[in-house]
């Protein structure tokens, strides 16, 4: 039986990808593994060289539980899939690159949001990789949606699912397609009705996921 490992880096979307990979993967087990100082330490010059180290050691506990596969759910450390892979021998996926890929086919005119710095970054860097990939070359605009992450950090979800609504219909106006740089936010897009696709890493993420392990069997 496969054995998947899901690295977090926030306890909030362990429920949502473990429904979401159960579902698409009734045969497989999976395993999930939280690190929720990750994406501060990255923003903390004084820690964030540890962390390369930490996913490492992540995968590589995940490896010996005997997980064939790990897939990383968090933007902001998406861009250290490879060298981990690397490092400990099994593949290791980015649950945003299939998102990343759909944006770029959407159209030319891509809107990021972010609740943080830390994962805005990688996740406009991770389109403009699929972008050379797929030979297109998109507008990219981003925005760090103010207050957002303060207000679910606090426990205050319908405070943060109204300040990304709203960053939502203000950039999806001009753009072919709207990017939800953190899994966490999906919930904002469901009280959001735009002409335009709005696209969060989940489901596609595990689609992806999916067709891998389908592929190795």
């Amino acid at each position: 039986m496969t054995r998947v490992a899901f690295l977090h880096t926030g306890a909030v979307v362990i429920g949502p990808v473990t429904e979401r990979a159960r579902a698409a993967l009734p045969d497989a087990t999976f395993v999930n593994y939280l690190d929720d100082r990750i994406v501060a330490d990255l923003g903390d010059a004084s820690r964030a060289a540890s962390v390369p180290e930490r996913l490492v050691d992540l995968a590589r506990a995940a490896k010996a539980g005997g997980a064939d596969v790990v897939m990383f759910t968090c933007s902001s450390i998406s861009h250290f899939a490879a060298s981990t892979a690397a490092e400990v021998g099994i593949p290791v996926l980015r649950i945003d690159e299939a998102m990343a890929d759909a944006a770029v086919a959407a159209g030319p005119r891509v809107a990021v949001l972010a609740t943080l710095p830390t994962t805005l970054v990688p996740t406009v860097e991770l389109l403009r990789e699929r972008a050379a990939l797929a030979g297109a070359e998109p507008v990219i605009v981003e925005e760090v949606v103010e207050g957002a992450f303060a207000a679910v950090s606090s426990g205050d979800r319908p405070r943060h699912d109204e300040l990304v609504a709203a960053a939502i219909r203000r950039l999806g106006a001009d753009a072919d397609v709207v990017v939800l740089a953190q899994a966490s936010m999906a919930s904002a897009a469901d009280a959001v009705s735009l002409d335009v696709p709005v696209l969060t890493s989940i489901a596609p993420g595990v689609d992806r996921l999916r067709s891998v392990v389908e592929e190795t069997a």
